[in-house]
């Protein structure tokens, strides 16, 4: 399947191995010399204020029975009251108001107000920080008071405002600490809640009347959320799920007995030590045994579902009701991560039915929940068995398979279904991997795929659809472009209402010095062809030299090269643009980009070989084609897997690189999680040189450049260990390196009041001192 020509970026030229894209519209050096007198960012704008920060709607809903949508918006008199801060540094919102509008004619009304939303014998309405409609609309559950559990704030205080009554109340009973409960759900009658508190099910009545249906036993077992590597690797949290008819709950149960627990060590908040316990399996280590178990909302013991094979060897990713109350569908995956075998699990014995294997030679990418049609018939299917990644429909015995999506592309998302109109909508970019669009075809594979996002909106297009297929809220951006929200209609995507512009930001965005993104095309030595991104200082003098900052991530997990607003980060590449750096980066082989199966499994076995060399290989291409690059200046940077690839391209190629800066990196292969490394390295017993060579600690002695190594001491993702042993190695060979460790700081970098303009700012004054 090819794009409409309004799709397609134009090439302006095509010299030796690089080709590059425009994004925006040439500007003159009149107007490059206007915008160099004007505005510079400073690290101090960036980080400690919002004067760069996008505008997002407040949370939205759709109404489809009533042909509406809802939005959290500022009170009256709160409109131009700006968010305030928490302890860790999160944006508490000013006194909302829930309000819909009518889809026909965008009519606004208040349906919740900041009176309905304030508890008995207070003074201030509840800060909201999400909200869902009972499928009747006649209750509200609202979230609040929310905390960080590792990566996301998923733990918090429930409230239900009965729309007829007004009343309002707390869910959790006295017994429930503040911000203890979470993933709380009404039921499909909505006339209970069930939520988890302690690692436990509790299901709590309108009355109020509440029943534990979960017994964890010991502190080993969990009920209903995740073990840390399931959220990590798999990106599910929420543990369990009403069956349609609401009589039971299907939910995980993880046994983490045997998994070694790994040690966060806090010296700063008290007087003596405090240390946080963490379940986690490293590589080639006892894993937690999941299964899944199905309770009657009126108690009693659970039916266990126990798919065949040592539950320490196999992973559960996703389970769900099998488009109906008689059976639960769940995905088990074999520990080597490149077998998956669908089962039904009934749901009045747990006897299994095999379903469909979907199998790969080396490792499966992706997990993905079904949707089902045609009430049950059907359900659809994301695979690569084509050699890309397509959409199937699957009949419900697994014996028949329709790829929806045929052509030589991959589909980057299954957006939503529309059955009344025979519709599937997925995002896709057959011809730029660097952006996003809108598709749309049909469920019967009747007809072939037709883009639905017009040919303005190149770049990132994100849509969320409603129910009925017929309206969408669209979010779009690029590279330095804010995100701009709208509602459109679907498929003809008209626009109804501008919900966000970022018009401000954009203004302010315009008058900073500095070049414009060119996207580019380099080739590997074996003639692999590579896309990456440049930001240029503004008004380039071909006399001069210039240093060159390359950002790279470079593993499986990430693309650095997108067409798409990331906010600070390329903020803060920008403003190394003006003050005289080139900034580039490279998507090596292996990275989740849009290119293909053999693309993304060609890594596989050895993270951080190949790929070193691919980012060599784009380097040196870059370096000859613009003679303004100067080659001795050559610094690179990254964060995580960026990170480890950074280790690896200084130790590696010490000749073309002179300053780097790693973040949070995984030193030694063998020291991170099991999902995630042994899916993509293999199992360390076949594969265990490919661990030891793919890890930069193994190449350290080859470090000949200025090398700044940080880390945060509570990073629960990758340990500060992984640190402190490349520390030792470092120390070994007697190579002199600089390091900045953050107390108590997570995988991110971001929490802690402070902690992002310190760390750039020490970013930016090391490059300086080092590189310029």
């Amino acid at each position: 399947m090819s794009l409409p020509p309004t799709a397609r970026r134009m090439m302006l030229f095509s010299l030796g191995a690089i080709a590059l894209w425009a994004t925006a519209p040439a500007k003159t050096v009149a107007d490059e010399d206007a915008r160099q007198a004007n505005a510079m960012l400073t690290n101090e704008a960036i980080f400690s204020t919002e004067d760069y920060a996008a505008k997002e709607p407040g949370a939205t809903q759709w109404l489809t029975a009533d042909n509406a949508y809802t939005a959290l918006e500022p009170a009256p008199g709160h409109e131009e009251r700006e968010a305030g801060v928490d302890e860790n540094g999160e944006e508490t919102p000013p006194p909302q108001e829930i309000v819909a509008y009518d889809l026909a004619t965008l009519e606004r009304r208040v349906l919740v107000t900041t009176k309905q939303l304030t508890p008995e014998g207070r003074d201030s309405p509840l800060a909201v920080d999400d909200y869902a409609w009972s499928d009747d609309r006649r209750r509200l559950l609202i979230y609040t008071n929310s905390e960080q559990v590792w990566r996301v704030k998923s733990r918090g205080d429930y409230w239900v405002l009965n729309l007829d009554t007004g009343h309002l109340r707390q869910l959790g009973g006295t017994d429930a600490a503040p911000s203890s409960l979470q993933f709380a759900k009404f039921s499909p009658d909505g006339r209970a809640v069930a939520y988890v508190r302690d690692a436990d099910i509790f299901l709590e009545s309108d009355s109020g009347d509440i029943h534990k249906l979960t017994e964890r036993g010991s502190e080993a077992i969990i009920n209903g959320i995740m073990s840390w590597a399931y959220e990590e690797e798999f990106s599910i949290r929420d543990g369990f799920r009403f069956s349609p008819d609401g009589a039971r709950i299907a939910f995980w149960q993880f046994d983490t007995s045997g998994v070694r627990d790994f040690l966060i060590i806090d010296n700063t908040s008290e007087l003596y030590p405090t240390v946080t316990r963490i379940p986690y399996p490293k590589v080639g280590e006892t894993v937690s045994a999941a299964r899944i178990g199905m309770v009657s909302i009126e108690g009693g013991d659970p039916v266990w579902v126990e798919p065949p094979g040592d539950p320490r060897q196999h992973y559960i990713p996703r389970m769900q009701w099998a488009g109906s109350s008689d059976a639960v569908l769940l995905q088990q995956v074999n520990r080597r991560q490149n077998r998956n075998q669908f089962y039904y699990a009934d749901a009045s014995d747990g006897s299994l039915t095999p379903v469909l294997v979907d199998e790969e030679a080396t490792h499966l990418d992706d997990f993905h929940d079904v949707k089902w049609l045609q009430d049950g018939k059907f359900f659809t299917l994301i695979s690569e068995r084509s050699g890309w990644r397509h959409i199937y429909r699957v009949s419900r015995d697994g014996s028949s398979l329709v790829d929806l999506t045929p052509g030589d592309y991959d589909v980057d998302e299954l957006v939503a279904v529309n059955e009344a109109d025979n519709a599937l909508y997925f995002t896709a970019s057959p011809d730029d991997s660097a952006s996003r669009y809108l598709f749309r075809t049909t469920l019967d594979g009747s007809n072939e795929a037709a883009r639905i996002t017009p040919g303005s909106f190149s770049g990132d297009n994100v849509y969320d659809i409603a129910d009925d297929g017929q309206h969408a809220i669209h979010r779009h951006s690029r590279l330095l472009q804010p995100p701009q929200y709208r509602l459109v209609t679907l498929p003809g995507h008209a626009e109804r209402r501008m919900l966000e512009d970022n018009s401000a930001l954009r203004e302010r965005l315009s008058t900073l010095a500095g070049g414009d993104p060119e996207f580019f095309s380099v080739k590997a030595r074996d003639g692999l062809v590579m896309d990456g991104f440049m930001l240029r200082p503004a008004n380039v003098d071909r006399r001069q030299s210039y240093p060159l900052l390359m950002y790279v991530y470079g593993e499986v997990a990430g693309q650095t090269v997108r067409d798409r607003w990331v906010g600070d980060r390329n903020l803060w590449h920008w403003l190394m643009t003006q003050r005289g750096y080139a900034v580039a980066s490279i998507d090596n082989r292996g990275t989740p980009a849009l290119k293909g199966r053999d693309w993304r499994k060609s890594l596989y076995g050895g993270i951080g070989i190949l790929s070193s060399r691919d980012q060599y290989d784009g380097l040196q291409a870059l370096l000859a084609r613009h003679d303004y690059l100067d080659p001795e200046r050559v610094g690179i940077w990254g964060h995580s897997g960026g990170g480890s690839m950074t280790l690896n391209m200084l130790f590696r190629h010490p000749e073309a690189y002179s300053v780097g800066i790693s973040r949070a990196p995984v030193s030694d292969q063998r020291l991170y999680d099991a999902i995630y490394q042994e899916r993509y390295s293999g199992l360390p017993d076949e594969h265990a040189e490919g661990y030891v060579q793919g890890s930069p600690i193994t190449h350290a002695a080859g470090l000949e450049g200025k090398l700044l190594l940080i880390h945060g001491t509570g990073d629960d993702n990758v340990h500060y260990q992984s640190a402190e042993r490349l520390i030792d190695e470092l120390v070994r060979l007697n190579k002199p390196f600089d390091f900045l460790p953050y107390p108590n700081r997570r995988h991110a970098l971001t929490l802690g009041d402070g902690t992002e303009l310190h760390l750039y700012s020490t970013m930016t004054r090391y490059l300086e001192e080092h590189l310029k």
